[in-house]
């Protein structure tokens, strides 16, 4: 993506002014309450080294949601489904959504159904009190044609109707490749988009990650107003290292509009999960810019 700095804030304040023109949806749904939480990647070393003690930080510094990226042989950070709700439970804490990845291996074909490991996934979440089942990734191997990720679709559409069943609700987080990949002239996002039932499947949308893949957030929220139910809440700036273009940084400070971003989600009716994550830290601590990133947010009245 070639485009300067000043370009991409001149198109995101032109798309912004765009959206004042959007027609409001779900005008008639009762208004969902506002969850501003924190994706615990953005303290990962902290959490391996200890949860319980960074959890209670988090806490303190107001947090009231935190979303899981870790959880295997049925546990999470270590700790059982019951067991860290207990945990998260004695600090105020409360877990609406997390990340697991369905992978390939939990879908069996022959038998048309999910296998145990992924039954028991949604059953632990729904155990630990989670509304979302979130699947951060898709498979290099489901989307090396149209017809492989179409077939793949019906799989998310299945898994949303696995998780109705226990309360809850199935749903993807993107990276970057959904906006690069193109099959039968299609980007990917365009084909998750366009074949997953929004009834069943909801759309967490990382803002940060799509400009790795040429996308522009509030393009993307404004081509799909009411789809994205979550949010990664995130900002962007030309990394300073690696293979990526692009790293996240304190909210505010990069190319995102990130404000924008999330007050368009709010005004298209659909957005209502609002996850902070920083994976890049430019110096400081990840539980500093944990803290900075929750004042900002509670400045812009999320």
């Amino acid at each position: 993506m070639n485009q300067s700095r000043r370009t991409f804030l001149k198109n995101c304040a032109l798309a912004a002014a765009a959206a004042s023109f959007l027609p409001e949806v779900n005008l008639a749904a009762p208004t969902r309450k506002k969850i501003l939480g924190i994706q615990l990647y953005s303290v990962r070393d902290d959490m391996k080294a200890d949860p319980a003690g960074t959890l209670q930080k988090l806490a303190a510094m107001g947090y009231k949601y935190v979303e899981h990226a870790n959880y295997v042989d049925r546990k999470f950070y270590g700790y059982g489904a019951k067991e860290f709700k207990s945990l998260l439970n004695g600090m105020g804490l409360k877990m609406l959504s997390g990340h697991t990845v369905m992978a390939p291996a939990h879908w069996d074909e022959s038998k048309k159904d999910f296998t145990d490991s992924w039954k028991y996934t949604v059953e632990d979440a729904a155990i630990v009190g989670q509304q979302y089942v979130i699947s951060p990734w898709l498979d290099a191997s489901l989307r090396k044609t149209y017809d492989d990720l179409l077939h793949y679709m019906d799989v998310f559409n299945k898994c949303g109707e696995l998780c109705k069943k226990s309360g809850m609700k199935f749903g993807y987080h993107n990276h970057d490749f959904e906006f690069s990949t193109v099959l039968d002239n299609k980007k990917v996002f365009d084909i998750i988009l366009q074949n997953t039932d929004p009834e069943l499947v909801a759309q967490q949308l990382d803002m940060g990650n799509l400009y790795n893949g040429g996308a522009i957030a509030i393009a993307i929220v404004m081509q799909y107003p009411g789809r994205f139910e979550l949010m990664h809440v995130k900002d962007e700036i030309k990394a300073a290292s690696g293979n990526e273009k692009y790293e996240s940084t304190i909210l505010g400070q990069g190319i995102v509009g990130t404000k924008e971003v999330c007050d368009l989600g709010r005004k298209s009716g659909g957005t209502h999960h609002y996850i902070i994550e920083q994976e890049s830290y430019q110096g400081k601590t990840p539980l500093d810019c944990a803290k900075e990133d929750l004042a900002i947010m509670k400045k812009w009245g999320y």
